[in-house]
């Protein structure tokens, strides 16, 4: 008997949503191993007497499980662009007919009960920039990338990189440091930029703005930001900025007009104050970023705040021509003032990119209404408990990424934002015990990857650190200090998927294998097999290598039996064309 408890689905959401302006993607959830066949039965909603689609089959593929579940899939294309339709699933025993009203042995009985997606109306289609489906990011912390001019640099400015960061410490970088190794980020392969906030605020990280309108003096004026942009988009960068609209900084003009006026500010409702006098000592008797007093969380019901901020967005767009925005903490701010802020966006630049810095499962921001993608940390948590900690095993490595290519729609994986490490994480190195093969194997993972990855600045050159502020060390400009072997590998898979639709945007699909992390990357008639050995032993990859390619090898063929793998070894092969499998 099916286990009809394990058996899920629901319209309109990441298991049934518009591909493009014809296309609906249908999926199921069953219990792992329980169903042999599952067809989905499709007919237009007002078919009748011979008109209309009607009774068409289609039947489901699996693409993918986890530890409890089986995932299946149709592509459904309706002329009408209506649809309804049930599902029908058999094991060895039984046939069921799933529909919105629950589970039928006969078909007869399913007429009333059908799910239904109502219209394809194009207006609801997530759309994410193109651009960014082939974009490779690069984070630069500014005040530790370069420093390109010394006339700006904050009283107290430290030599480049003559110590260990602390809190408050200061190295003067700044944006003409970042234009003077732009072409270092070319050489790379970077094709955009995610900048942490650089607008005029009192810490070395500026999440805590005072004027939202002005770039700290310390990273250059809006000149500078102005120049830095049109230099970047000469060499085919794109620059994404950090907007902080969930709090402000202790010290924003308006929150100190609160601070001396009290409830009669004209400020006080800009903030969630519980009552007057404002106290910040030994709790803060206002909402703020976790208990931090320094940063004072912002109401953006508000409608006079709102319309400051949407401002911002807007401006920043318009004066430098920027071509994004980060949204810190976007998961504390109300979804109502996200898709007025969409809106303001897409008003003034279409392609804009809108990435929100959400840590958990983000679907009720993604659908198309908000945000066109966020950071992926679920991808990182995966990549580096098995890769780096290895605190997981294959399998649940495996499953975990399986049931992490389910939870969005397709359109939205094309443009979400991989990251291995970041300003607010130790240094991917030190997550690795400093294991440069381990590193290169989340490189490779990566950049192998669907969606948008993005590298934390020195992670290519193998810098090191533990948690914040350690792992906000200077960037290492002397090559000798450089690891040249690691960046010229990362150069190589950079180079790699650029050159490769079906690594950077192909259909994924596991393949089982007892102790190597094994995955197809297909897009049209390219085929890529990649094997990951993250073992202490060398491990046999069995396969026919007539029909393949090897693109890149860590470890040497094994005659006909295939590839022998070194430990935390690893092959890119490419399937020959006018091979079958």
């Amino acid at each position: 008997m099916m286990q009809k408890e394990a058996i899920y689905h629901r319209p309109k959401n990441h298991f049934a949503y518009a591909r493009d302006e014809q296309t609906i993607h249908i999926r199921l959830q069953t219990k792992k191993n329980d169903v042999k066949n599952v067809n989905v039965h499709c007919r237009d909603p007002f078919a009748w007497n011979g008109v209309g689609w009607d009774n068409v089959v289609i039947s489901m593929y699996k693409t993918g499980s986890n530890g409890l579940h089986d995932f299946w899939e149709a592509e459904v294309t309706p002329p009408n662009r209506r649809l309804e339709y049930f599902f029908e699933l058999t094991d060895e025993k039984e046939t069921l007919y799933f529909t919105e009203r629950g589970f039928f042995n006969k078909r007869k009985n399913v007429t009333t009960s059908q799910f239904k997606f109502p219209f394809l109306n194009p207006a609801d289609i997530f759309r994410a920039p193109d651009w960014v489906k082939d974009t490779i990011w690069y984070q630069i912390f500014p005040e530790r990338f370069a420093n390109g001019e010394y006339s700006n640099d904050p009283e107290g400015t430290l030599a480049w990189g003559s110590k260990e960061p602390e809190q408050d410490s200061f190295f003067g970088g700044d944006l003409q440091g970042v234009i003077n190794h732009l072409d270092y980020l070319v050489e790379l392969g970077i094709s955009g930029i995610y900048f942490t906030p650089i607008f005029k605020a009192t810490s070395n990280h500026k999440y805590d703005t005072i004027d939202y309108y002005e770039l700290d003096p310390q990273f250059g004026t809006k000149e500078t930001l102005k120049k830095l942009v049109k230099e970047c988009h000469k060499r085919g960068i794109r620059v994404m900025l950090d907007a902080v609209f969930n709090h402000s900084g202790f010290y924003f003009a308006p929150f100190q007009d609160v601070l001396e006026k009290g409830g009669s500010s004209r400020y006080k409702d800009w903030f969630h104050i519980h009552e007057f006098p404002v106290k910040t000592e030994p709790i803060p008797n206002y909402d703020t970023f976790a208990f931090t007093y320094m940063m004072p969380k912002l109401n953006t019901e508000n409608a006079e705040l709102k319309e400051y901020l949407l401002g911002v967005a807007r401006y920043w767009i318009e004066e430098c021509n920027i071509d994004g925005w980060r949204l810190d903490v976007a998961n504390e701010v109300d979804h109502a003032f996200w898709r007025e802020f969409r809106k303001v966006v897409k008003e003034v630049k279409p392609d804009a990119y809108i990435l929100g810095e959400i840590w958990n499962d983000s679907m009720p921001w993604l659908q198309g209404d908000q945000f066109d993608a966020v950071m992926n940390y679920p991808f990182t948590d995966y990549a580096l408990d098995y890769m780096a900690k290895e605190t997981i095993d294959l399998q649940r490595f495996r499953q975990g990424i399986e049931e992490l290519l389910h939870i969005y729609p397709k359109n939205v994986h094309e443009a979400t934002f991989n990251l291995l490490g970041s300003h607010d994480t130790a240094r991917v190195l030190n997550q690795a015990g400093e294991d440069k093969e381990k590193l290169k194997l989340l490189f490779l993972f990566q950049l192998t990857f669907s969606g948008s990855p993005c590298i934390y600045y020195g992670d290519e050159i193998g810098m090191t650190g533990e948690n914040d502020p350690d792992c906000r060390r200077c960037m290492i400009w002397e090559e000798e200090k450089q690891d040249k072997e690691l960046l010229s590998f990362v150069k190589e898979l950079i180079q790699l998927r650029k050159s490769s639709k079906a690594l950077s945007q192909g259909t994924m699909t596991f393949q089982e294998h007892p102790d190597l992390l094994v995955y197809e990357k297909r897009w049209g008639d390219e085929t890529f097999v990649i094997a990951i050995n993250n073992q202490n032993k060398t491990s046999l990859f069995s396969i026919d290598q007539k029909g393949y390619q090897v693109i890149l090898l860590h470890g040497k063929e094994a005659n006909d039996k295939g590839l022998q793998l070194a430990d935390k070894g690893f092959a890119i092969l490419k399937k020959k064309k006018g091979i079958k499998k």
